[in-house]
């Protein structure tokens, strides 16, 4: 479909916009400003060789100067406006400019004008379809997804409520068995001293009888003798035996309302906090929006670019070495943006130098030989403590924060997001082992411990790392393998190695989403780099080569920093091409 000159392209759809010189159906590249002229790439080069317009300037469509309308004067209908009053800010012909109410003022070229203009409406245009919509849309997609969040989490409150509401039924039926059971051994002692009661007087009412009896047999002729006998002289009837009464046992009714009821039950409140904000990402600059496509900045431009060119060298190559002062051995190290990275060992130092090994600052912390600190995308340091369980932070001013508690779990390894700052984080508790994801401000937002057959990921995260595909690296010195899941917490693959004894401790990611990762084992210390699906690509380093990797980090320059076991040295290398 063949397009007007001046007709704006919209950015979402597909247009073929054809070539303005006569009898050239080519596709429309090029805009020579001066003869408001489409042209495609063949006719661009003859318009430049030609005599009569190779001064032209000839620029890329979409940067093309509009051309000025045809706009008619109105006080003089035979000549078309093509000047600018600045000062009354009106359109003039070239007759108008001589009239009183013009003397003196300032005067623009009206085209020029108006390309600004038009200049100004591209880039606001261009700042709505690829910041204020996509966010937005992307606000309101955020939105939809905290709704089914808190549906869901109703969802599970009410559940809640219900089942500690059938824990409370079950307690209330349990002591209502034990009380009507007290009630029966009460009735059964009652009935049982009534029973004695009774037998009591039976055996009275039988000695009564047998006593009648004998005294009436006294009054016949033949016992004539006995009634004067010693016997009949101490005949004397026994007493009636005395009994008690029983005390019949009262119930007393307890004494409850509903709120007594309420108490013993949860409730549902809001947590003692503020709402975040809902973040809304920064904007370019309008001329840098212009110059890069789509959301990209322009450091993910030279990324992509480097990405083109690079791929994995058949060897690699020393830069250089350098040594951290007040380590003994370099078993983690991280990285930021500003050419400077922190070491630590295995009893708690850790160290922050410049890239030649000069010491920045020193600190003490509770770490050992695992990935317990990281640095952010601020240039913030952030590292754990497994004796206190915390998260600290230590801002670029030096002030240092305790940033996240993490309860009862022991914060092992660390590691900020390059991708939106998250941060991840290996914990472990009473044999339990997760990886938990936190967001920039510290809220948790995410849980990672088993796998879709409900068995557990991890046993002992000691470093971890995130890939450029969002994937999360995990090196588990326990299981001997490195243990990947995507983004959303599903496993994805497990790296062991290659035959050979194989014990993971340091692990990085660099820009071509390749996996780095040392294999500590003692003997067989090497670097394995593997693909971002788990296939292995090489040994970057071998044990012929006499280092022992333990710690490892790519830099913004592409170059491989590999801690040693053994010493207090840093070994760069070159290891893409």
């Amino acid at each position: 479909m063949a397009m007007s000159a001046e007709e704006e392209i919209p950015a979402m759809a597909q247009h073929y916009l054809v070539c303005g010189i006569e009898d050239c159906k080519s596709n429309c590249q090029f805009y020579c400003n001066p003869c408001h002229q489409r042209l495609c790439e063949r006719c661009r080069d003859e318009h430049q060789e030609s005599p009569d317009t190779k001064n032209h300037q000839v620029f890329p469509y979409k940067q093309r100067k509009p051309k000025l309308p045809e706009e008619i004067c109105i006080l003089h209908p035979k000549r078309n406006v093509e000047i600018l009053c600045k000062e009354c800010n009106v359109p003039l012909c070239a007759k108008c400019i001589f009239m009183k109410e013009h003397t003196g003022h300032q005067l623009d070229d009206l085209e020029e004008k108006y390309a600004e203009k038009v200049a100004f409406c591209r880039t606001e245009i261009s700042k709505i379809q690829e910041y204020y919509l996509s966010t937005s849309q992307g606000l309101k997609k955020e939105i939809k997804e905290d709704v089914m969040a808190i549906k869901n989490t109703m969802d599970d409150i009410r559940n809640s409520i219900r089942a500690e509401a059938d824990s409370l039924k079950e307690l209330v039926d349990k002591v209502t068995s034990d009380k009507l059971e007290q009630a029966n051994k009460i009735e059964e002692t009652l009935l049982k001293t009534l029973n004695t009661q009774e037998k009591t007087y039976e055996d009275y009412t039988e000695y009564l009888e047998k006593l009648l009896r004998e005294l009436h047999s006294y009054k016949s002729v033949a016992n004539f003798r006995i009634v004067f006998s010693d016997d009949f002289e101490n005949l004397k009837i026994q007493s009636i035996p005395e009994t008690t009464q029983p005390v019949l046992p009262v119930f007393t009714a307890g004494q409850f309302y509903k709120d007594d009821v309420s108490k013993l039950l949860g409730s549902v409140n809001f947590p003692n906090t503020k709402p975040d904000n809902r973040r809304i990402k920064l904007m370019e600059t309008a001329s840098t929006q212009l110059k890069l496509t789509g959301k990209q900045t322009r450091r993910d431009v030279e990324k992509s670019a480097m990405k083109q060119t690079l791929s994995l060298s058949s060897s690699v190559t020393k830069v250089k070495e350098y040594t951290v002062p007040g380590v003994n051995r370099v078993c983690h190290i991280s990285s930021g943006n500003s050419g400077r990275l922190w070491a630590s060992d295995a009893i708690g130092n850790l160290v922050q130098t410049d890239l030649q090994g000069n010491p920045l600052q020193q600190k003490k912390t509770s770490g050992g030989s695992e990935g317990y600190h990281t640095v952010t995308q601020d240039g913030d340091l952030i590292y754990t403590d497994r004796k206190n369980k915390v998260i600290n932070r230590i801002k670029q001013d030096n002030t240092m924060t305790e940033f996240i508690k993490t309860g009862d779990w022991e914060p092992i390894s660390i590691h900020s997001s390059h991708i939106n700052g998250d941060i991840l984080v290996g914990m472990i508790k009473d044999g339990e082992v997760k990886v938990t994801r936190y967001n920039k401000t510290g809220k948790e937002i995410q849980n990672i411990q088993r796998d879709n057959k409900g068995q557990e990921l991890y046993s002992e995260p000691h470093y971890i790392t995130e890939n450029i595909n969002g994937d999360i690296c995990t090196s588990d010195y326990n299981k001997q393998a490195v243990v990947v899941v995507n983004k959303s917490g599903q496993h994805r693959f497990s790296y062991t190695g290659q035959g050979s004894m194989f014990i993971p401790y340091g692990i990085c990611t660099d820009l071509l989403g390749h996996i780095i990762v040392c294999n500590g084992y003692p003997g067989n210390n090497s670097l394995h780099i593997i693909d971002q699906d788990g296939q292995f690509l090489s040994l970057l380093l071998t044990p012929q080569q006499g280092i022992r990797p333990f710690g490892v980090c790519v830099d913004d320059e592409n170059n491989l920093h590999v801690g040693q076991f053994n010493t207090t040295k840093v070994t760069v290398y070159k290891y893409l091409q």
